[in-house]
C-alpha cells in the first residue's frame, strides 16, 4: 500500500499549526531571506545538530528548548529579513514594464548566451584538469539539473552564491558540483568529485 502525506499533514501529525499566508507572501519572504541570510546557522543555529541534541519529543518541548538556548535568534532573523523586505518594497516601486522588458532581454539574450558559453569553457577546463572528455547536456538531461558530463560523471555548474540556496534543496550526492565565481579577469572554479 502506498500512502502520501502532504507537508501540512506531517506538520499536523507532529502537533504543529500551519500558518496561512496571503498568495505570494511566503515566496517573497523566502526571497528576502535568501538575500538577508537571516536563517543561516550563524544566526539561528545548526538545526540538524540541534534536533539531534534535543532531549524532548514534542513540538512544544522543542520550541521551549530552542528558545531557551537561542533567545534572540528568531528576532535577529526576523529583523534581517524584514530589512531586506523593506528594500524590496522600495525597489518594486521603481519597476515598470519597460524595466521588466530590459530584464527579460538581458536574461534571455545576454546572460543565457554568456552563461552557456561559460558552461562550455568550465566543462572543458575541468575535463582537461581531470584528463577526461566532456560534453554539454541534452535538453532532457538539463531538465534534470545536469549541465554536462566530465567523462561519464554528470555535473551541475552553479554560481558560488548557489551554495547557500543549496542548503534548502534536497541533497544530490549522485552528481558532481562545479561552483564558479566571476572575476574581473575571468572565472574562479571549485569542484567536488
Amino acid at each position: 500500500m502506498k500512502v502520501k502525506l502532504t507537508a501540512r499533514e506531517v506538520q499536523s501529525l507532529l502537533g504543529g499549526e500551519t500558518p496561512e499566508f496571503p498568495k505570494y507572501a511566503s515566496q517573497i519572504i523566502s526571497l528576502a531571506n535568501q538575500n538577508a541570510r537571516g536563517t543561516l546557522p550563524r544566526v539561528v543555529g545548526q538545526q540538524p545538530e540541534l534536533i539531534r541534541e534535543f532531549p524532548g519529543s514534542t513540538l512544544t518541548e522543542w520550541q521551549d528548548w530552542y528558545q531557551d538556548r537561542f533567545p534572540d535568534a528568531l528576532g535577529e532573523a526576523t529583523t534581517k529579513i524584514y530589512a531586506v523586505l523593506e528594500q524590496l518594497r522600495s525597489a518594486l516601486d521603481l519597476v515598470d514594464e519597460e524595466m521588466v522588458r530590459r530584464w527579460v532581454d538581458d536574461l534571455v539574450l545576454v546572460k543565457t548566451f554568456i552563461g552557456l558559453r561559460y558552461q562550455e569553457a568550465i566543462l572543458k577546463k575541468v575535463a582537461d584538469q581531470k584528463g577526461q572528455t566532456f560534453r554539454a547536456s541534452t535538453a532532457e538531461e538539463e531538465s534534470r539539473g545536469i549541465d554536462g558530463y566530465i567523462g561519464s560523471l554528470p555535473v551541475s555548474i552553479k554560481p558560488e552564491s548557489y551554495r547557500a540556496q543549496a542548503l534548502l534543496l534536497p541533497e544530490r550526492v549522485d552528481i558532481g558540483m562545479i561552483y564558479y565565481t566571476r572575476l574581473k579577469d575571468g572565472i574562479a572554479l571549485e569542484y567536488y568529485f
